[in-house]
């Protein structure tokens, strides 16, 4: 008879299974959202190459264009004065139908398998990004098709953050949350940079390649997607997170099992066994109003509006900015622009990892956005006075801009869809990360149509109003900062007088 495996060993076994699936998870989620982003970037650096100076480029013989006509190598309908106007209708086409289809996306996300949702998305979003970038290929010069494809991609690519982080917070606890989702959320930063990349390759030559290639790597990785990706712990056996400190519920006893951080492989073994036998009550997908009525998702929320106003400003009209300004090259201005998006990985891993240790997402991301407001200021006069200068600046901006944006959409939208008021439902996590996300998606529509808008009058009153959102988003938090300085004042007075006891016990 085979002896049964010490307690010691057969722990070693389970947590090396648990988190190698954790692992698993985290990284085809990363891989997933990168490609959502990778296939967003192409537009910003092609912009450059749809309406460009053509009185340094040699004329075809051939060419039906006035002799005095300096745009005659742009795209049409882009080649007018209007230009900026018409790239920011195209940009807001995109990110309108985004922020509508978002607070749709959730709900959705809540009832249908996340993984038949994610491929589906993923797949549309490939081929619409494609058929953006044939436009070049079949030689289309109305604005209606390209506002359309962008309109039709940014409803399909709703399905991709609601999606991933209700993923991720299923597998994920709250300990660790701000930093692991930190260093996680540089997906976005990670497929800025290689949609930049990818698209630098044919934007002097046929810029159509820019969004295919992106266009099929995303579907391929749909496909990945509907093969691999494990929505739930319980699905393999694993041992589902603690979404609670243990001080959150109500029994006192640390001895109880029921208050332990990470539940006992008997007792998922007993409710695997319990829910095969017979059906296991699902828990109630939550409402739209009921997720408003969590405490601290509209200050979040409306604070993301400002927060991503500013860093999708960024996304969009850094390249052509740096274009204009700058007077780089169409590729050497995408590459540039890059470095923001580095500083966006550095600053959402910073912004996890201080707010894990103080515990204060809210006062965490009001420093951040505070150290902002100067430093675009200082970026808008003085960084392309030299190229040190501009990479330096641009990466400090980056970690500042894109930290609260990164702390905000990923762990404090995974901490107030396992908020302690749902009682243990983790159904709302797709719902709040919708909610917060969709908001802030208005912000990024309204962001790059500003930009278009204001642009003509000079870049300086486009960060200008930069400063503004930035200044706003900082406000919004004024309530939430308030009651994490006083929980500080609070726990530091528990220790003092816990101090005292064992200093001078009765």
């Amino acid at each position: 008879m085979r002896s049964s495996l010490a307690p010691g060993v057969w722990f070693l076994r389970s947590f090396s299974r648990d988190s190698w699936f954790r692992g698993f998870t985290l990284l085809l989620t990363f891989l997933i959202y990168t490609c959502y982003h990778m296939s967003r970037k192409p537009i910003s650096i092609v912009k450059s190459r749809l309406h460009q100076n053509c009185s340094e480029l040699i004329k075809p013989i051939n060419d039906t264009h006035s002799l005095n006509d300096t745009s005659w190598c742009s795209w049409s309908p882009f080649d007018k004065d209007d230009y900026k106007e018409l790239l920011g209708a195209v940009d807001n086409a995109f990110l309108v139908a985004y922020a509508i289809g978002m607070f749709i996306s959730g709900i959705f996300g809540e009832r249908l398998p996340l993984r038949y949702y994610l491929s589906a998305g993923m797949l549309l979003s490939g081929l619409f990004t494609s058929l953006f970038g044939l436009g070049y290929f079949w030689n289309i010069h109305v604005l209606w098709y390209f506002v359309l494809i962008q309109i039709c991609n940014g409803l399909v690519q709703t399905t991709g953050w609601p999606s991933v982080v209700a993923c991720v917070g299923n597998w994920f606890g709250k300990g660790k949350r701000g930093f692991i989702m930190g260093i996680w959320n540089s997906h976005t930063s990670v497929g800025n940079i290689l949609g930049s990349l990818i698209a630098g390759i044919w934007v002097n030559q046929e810029w159509g390649l820019s969004f295919i290639v992106p266009g099929v790597i995303t579907a391929i990785m749909g496909i990945i997607t509907f093969l691999f990706l494990i929505e739930y712990p319980e699905d393999v056996d694993c041992a589902p997170p603690q979404h609670h400190d243990v001080s959150d519920k109500d029994q006192d006893n640390p001895e109880d099992p029921e208050n332990s951080p990470y539940p006992n492989r008997e007792t998922i073994q007993e409710t695997v066994t319990s829910c095969s036998k017979e059906p296991c009550a699902e828990p109630v997908a939550i409402s739209f109003l009921g997720a408003l009525k969590i405490p601290g998702v509209i200050e979040f929320s409306f604070c993301l509006l400002f927060a991503k106003l500013v860093s999708y400003t960024f996304l969009y009209w850094l390249p052509l900015y740096i274009f204009n300004v700058a007077h780089f090259g169409a590729k050497e201005a995408g590459d540039l622009s890059t470095l923001f998006d580095v500083g966006g990985i550095i600053g959402g891993i910073m912004a996890g990892l201080i707010s894990d240790y103080t515990n204060g997402r809210a006062t965490t991301c009001c420093i951040m956005l505070i150290l902002a407001a100067p430093m675009m200021f200082l970026y808008n006069y003085f960084g392309q006075s030299g190229i040190v200068s501009s990479i330096v600046m641009l990466i400090i901006c980056g970690m500042l801009v894109n930290g609260p944006y990164a702390l905000i959409t990923t762990a404090v939208s995974a901490d107030l869809g396992t908020h302690k008021s749902l009682k243990g439902n983790a159904k709302a996590l797709s719902t709040v990360s919708a909610i917060i996300d969709g908001t802030g998606s208005i912000g990024a529509a309204l962001g790059p149509l500003l930009a278009g808008l204001i642009s003509p009058t000079g870049w300086n009153n486009v960060f200008y109003m930069l400063i503004s959102a930035d200044i706003l988003a900082c406000l919004l938090l004024c309530r939430l900062v308030y009651k994490e300085i006083l929980a500080w004042k609070s726990s530091l007075s528990k220790g003092r007088g816990s101090s005292l006891a064992l200093t001078h016990p009765r």
